[in-house]
């Protein structure tokens, strides 16, 4: 039996309310107030109403072998390589050239690296599920009882990885990026709820029979985990044809929306029809 890991990284704001700074006439210190998470107002703006889950599952033998090996390679191809501080592909420092990545506001090698990322991406062998939740639709339907954004869309994807996984008869566990503290902590008993109790639509022997652990794995960015970086990069890109698809947002013409049609093939399918509606692609 072959063992995977699920890989999971997020696009978007997770929260549901918003903070504001209110400095004190008195003291003239700045004190945080957390607005309730009903008062949604903020939602109204598409950059903070969505939120997209993507994972990427990676069988992990190929992933020693060949997949890890390979985005090395493709670093050490474009950019300093220092194996006492590795680079790691962030997809917002790499749109913005920031640090490292300076070297891409070369037009010829920004053109060249470009084209190599995407053969990467297309030649690498993994299975995506892109999970997005509208957030004011959530919450405009079930008010204080609505599920946290984050916790939700992960459940989701745990139901179709489990199927997968179950319809390979093989086995698997979950690694997704740490966002540190008291989040952490969350994510951590969101993963345990599931596998103790299922989900509305799966009894718990639905996890527990094909994930290895009944905790959640969390690395940070730093420890440059290859397939946290695949999902960094694909998550945004992915989010932004999700909605494109369902005409909430005009249609994209930049890298991204090429890295989306690259991955198309990628997406988590129904076996016997190809549907990656609802088991790749779900949107909430």
């Amino acid at each position: 039996m072959g063992k995977y890991r699920l890989y999971v990284d997020e696009s978007g704001d997770h929260r549901y309310g918003r903070r504001e700074v209110v400095v004190s006439k008195l003291s003239f210190k700045e004190k945080v107030i957390e607005i309730p998470f009903d008062e949604y107002a903020n939602l109204e703006d598409d950059r903070k109403r969505y939120l997209c889950l993507t994972g990427c599952i990676i069988e992990s033998a190929y992933y020693e072998q060949t997949f890890s090996p390979e985005m090395e390679k493709l670093k050490k191809r474009h950019f300093s390589y220092d194996p006492d501080d590795p680079l790691i592909f962030h997809r917002e420092d790499i749109v913005n050239k920031r640090g490292p990545f300076y070297r891409l506001r070369d037009k010829e090698k920004e053109t060249a690296f470009n084209a190599d990322l995407l053969e990467f991406l297309g030649a690498m062998d993994y299975r995506i599920i892109n999970v997005v939740i509208d957030k004011k639709k959530h919450v405009e339907n079930y008010g204080k009882e609505a599920y946290h954004p984050y916790h939700y869309c992960l459940t989701a994807m745990l139901e179709r990885y489990c199927g997968l996984l179950s319809v390979r008869r093989v086995r698997g566990d979950v690694l997704a990026e740490s966002r540190g503290g008291k989040e952490d902590e969350r994510l951590k008993e969101a993963y345990r709820q599931t596998w103790n109790g299922g989900s509305d639509w799966h009894k718990k022997t639905h996890f527990q029979n094909v994930l290895t652990s009944k905790e959640i794995k969390l690395k940070k960015k730093e420890h440059n985990i290859a397939g946290l970086q695949l999902a960094d990069l694909l998550s945004h890109p992915l989010k932004m044809q999700s909605l494109e698809k369902r005409g909430l947002i005009p249609l994209q013409k930049d890298f991204g929306s090429v890295i989306a049609i690259v991955v198309d093939c990628k997406f988590n399918r129904r076996l016997l029809t190809g549907q990656a509606d609802g088991y790749g692609r779900v949107f909430l």
